[in-house]
């Protein structure tokens, strides 16, 4: 192609898209000349340099190779409009691998190609077009320069509509996307970005814009301030922040206009549209450059009403996410809503020493709620919650974890119990009731280690727990050992539950004698727990933990079973006087079953009542003493006996003493070790006399020795058990003591 034929052939510009003034002109197409001869380069150039088209002039890029090329087509991309590309350069196929690799490899399919060849015939016309979307195919010499120009414009308004339809495309896909993870937290933000970029490409307009709605209708806020819920273009670092803080007088005032009027606005240089759907309203403010058309406008009201729906989905669902991770009442993140804060702290602060989590646990706070009210109890909470952010500010994170618990993250700076024990020091105001708090609280430290949000509540809520059982303190630090014995106490729990299923548990038998015969009266049951080493748990262990669990109650049923299975064993072999003594704890009595179950095991056996004895320690008596007592005074007069185990050991009121149905004072094992020569017992002495005065039998615990025993004679005990007379031993091994005695 040579420089004359441009000279001697006019530019032609289309009257509807071209004209050669520049004063109008406001953006430019990017049009990329590959050829390795220098000369085409000048005279595109030249022959184009002029060119306006739909208000934008041409911008040259130049690569002289066709490596040269998609080293800029992959870095400029889709922005590039057209390409004029020769074919023969640095190889004789180098322009048509450019555009192989550009559409088939890197994917932009946006920008046009005009192939350039000065070597007619190299390729079919027909398969190179087809094959990689080529715009026009020519030999230099055919292109004149008005030629020239009709093919730029030409393929300049292919580049728009293919641009537009991709727009429109991408567009639809982003309110796909959100309206298919709505659940996620910008799914609301997401869709109105997705609104902004359909809207522009429906109109076939570069906008930027806003979606703005009062906070009220659709955020988590107090006031009704209007907000950004999205944005698009030199708006987008806005979003989430008032309308105001865009600075910009003219969008405030019809944003604010549009959502009063309820209706659109369309000016020159903007437009607003109005969004609503079934009490959800938002304003659209498009900062277009220029009116918007008639046509345009009834297509943008289709829209509108086509997508109300979709905005109102959208923020119902973004309300029931907000129900699922904030607390309702206080506002604050809830239980699972701290957790996800805490896998963040565990993520990001955690290499920090000062960072800390910590818990509140507010004492006593069900009185409140049963005494004034569940009104009064959740006023106390807004008031601790209005607290808490006036003393921490934004300085720290802030939950609600359960229904009087509290979660901090925080510098332990701002969260230490001098702080927060100066924050319960003055009484609260709920509603009409001003009342004074206390708390306990658990922290744990953040030294370094990575972890999960769930374990940092772990480790916090184990330093609470040992807070709210501190004398001392009301706070506690979480120490690793403090896991390791919650674990070992979960574990042994774990292990008593399925030995205790697999029938692994025992029971044994210690014998009582009347201290004046020696004979045998009856036996006290013993659980055992045997280990795979051949050893036992201690019960002092084990009974706890089972307690602890609530497992007491079905091992409870068991014992009870068990016990009057063996007596009316021991019935047909005919021992029909002995007793059995079956130990109960405080969870037995809280079963609103327990007394019916007593008596359907007795009666189920066979067995007379009067031959079960049930042991309740004075800890138990002083627990719920009312439960107590009704439920034993039930059994005596079903016909069981009642005993109190370790007397003299524990606080128990005299009161309730005489309120028991007791039959039997048992004399605890340590005060029979004080019994030495020459010293009198008196703990002791006191027990058997007060037994004596109240008409009750004694029986001492523990006697090993010949002197303890006649003591305890001399006393006036009535019976004993302990390694003098017998050791706890198996049913079988029972049995034989049983025939021992009697040979």
């Amino acid at each position: 192609m040579s420089s004359n034929k441009y000279d001697n052939d006019e530019l032609i510009f289309l009257s509807e898209d071209t004209h050669s003034s520049t004063a109008n002109v406001s953006g430019r197409w990017n049009v990329l000349v590959v050829d390795d001869d220098e000369e085409i380069h000048a005279v595109t150039r030249l022959a184009l340099s002029d060119l306006v088209v739909n208000d934008k002039v041409l911008h040259f890029i130049h690569a002289y190779s066709g490596d040269e090329a998609l080293k800029i087509i992959a870095e400029m991309g889709s922005s590039i409009a057209i390409i004029l590309l020769d074919v023969v350069m640095e190889a004789d196929d180098a322009g048509l691998t450019v555009a192989k690799k550009m559409r088939e490899e890197m994917k932009i399919l946006e920008p046009r190609i005009i192939l350039r060849t000065g070597q007619p015939g190299y390729a079919p016309e027909e398969q190179v077009i087809k094959d990689y979307d080529i715009n026009d195919y020519k030999t230099k010499t055919e292109l004149t320069r008005s030629k020239l120009v009709t093919t730029i414009i030409a393929s300049l308004r292919s580049y728009q509509q293919i641009l537009s339809i991709n727009q429109s495309r991408k567009g639809l896909q982003q309110i796909i996307t959100s309206a298919a993870n709505l659940m996620e937290e910008h799914s609301v933000r997401n869709f109105c970005e997705g609104v902004v970029t359909q809207i522009s490409s429906l109109i076939g307009l570069e906008t930027g814009g806003v979606v703005c709605a009062k906070a009220g209708s659709v955020l988590d806020k107090d006031d009704d301030g209007v907000y950004v819920l999205g944005a698009a273009g030199e708006f987008a670092p806005y979003i989430n922040k008032k309308l105001e803080s865009l600075h910009n007088e003219r969008i405030v005032k019809y944003v604010t206009s549009c959502l009063q009027l309820k209706k659109h606005i369309f000016e020159n240089e903007f437009s607003v549209l109005y969004l609503s759907s079934s009490g959800y309203e938002a304003a659209v403010f498009l900062q277009v450059g220029r009116g918007i058309s008639v046509v345009d406008q009834q297509l943008l009201e289709v829209f509108l009403s086509s997508i109300s729906i979709g905005y109102e989905n959208v923020n119902l669902f973004h309300q029931l996410r907000t129900a699922a991770f904030k607390d309702w009442l206080t506002k604050l993140p809830n239980r699972s809503e701290f957790i996800n804060l805490l896998d963040e702290c565990g993520a990001t602060k955690s290499s920090s020493e000062k960072a800390l989590v910590a818990l509140i646990d507010i004492n006593h706070f069900a009185d409140i709620n049963d005494g004034l009210g569940q009104e009064a109890g959740n006023n106390t909470l807004l008031a601790v919650t209005k607290r808490l952010e006036e003393t921490f500010s934004d300085k720290v994170e802030i939950g609600r974890i359960g229904s009087d618990v509290f979660g901090l993250i925080g510098e332990e700076a701002d969260v230490n119990p001098q702080i927060l024990n100066q924050m319960f020091a003055a009484p609260f105001k709920a509603g009409e009731h001003t009342l004074p708090l206390s708390a306990c609280f658990g922290f744990c430290r953040l030294q370094g280690v990575p972890q999960t949000g769930i374990n940092i509540l772990k480790q916090t809520n184990i330093a609470l727990n040992i807070a709210k059982k501190n004398l001392k303190a009301n706070f506690e630090y979480y120490a690793p050992e403090m896991e390791q014995e919650t674990t070992w106490r979960l574990d042994m729990i774990r292990q008593l539950t399925r030995d205790f299923d697999a029938k692994k548990l025992q029971l044994w038998y210690q014998p009582q004698v009347d201290l004046v015969t020696e004979k045998i009266v009856g036996m006290e049951a013993l659980l055992r727990w045997p280990t795979s080493d051949g050893g036992f748990v201690s019960p002092a262990v084990f009974v706890p933990l089972a307690e602890y669990s609530g497992q007491i109650i079905d091992i409870g049923i068991w014992v009870l079973e068990e016990s009057c299975r063996q007596l009316s064993a021991l019935s047909k072999l005919g021992y029909t006087s002995l007793r059995m003594a079956v130990n109960i704890s405080m969870p037995q009595f809280r079963d609103p079953n327990f007394i019916d179950t007593v008596k359907n095991i007795i009666t189920e056996h066979a067995v007379a009542p009067d031959r079960i004895e049930l042991e309740i320690t004075e800890s138990v008596v002083m627990d719920e003493p009312q439960i107590v007592i009704e439920a034993l005074s039930e059994l005596k007069q079903f016909g069981v006996k009642v005993a109190v185990d370790d007397f003299g050991t524990g606080f128990s009121s005299m009161s309730y003493l005489q309120k028991l149905p007791l039959d039997r004072l048992k004399v605890d094992r340590s005060f029979i070790n004080e019994i030495t020569p020459g010293k009198a017992a008196f703990i002791a002495e006191t027990i058997v006399t007060l037994g004596n005065r109240l008409g009750l039998s004694t029986i001492a615990e523990g006697v090993e020795k010949r002197e303890q025993a006649s003591y305890m004679l001399k006393l006036g005990c009535d019976e004993a058990q302990g390694f003098l007379f017998a050791k706890p031993m198996p049913f079988e091994q029972l049995l034989e003591f049983l025939a021992s005695q009697e040979s």
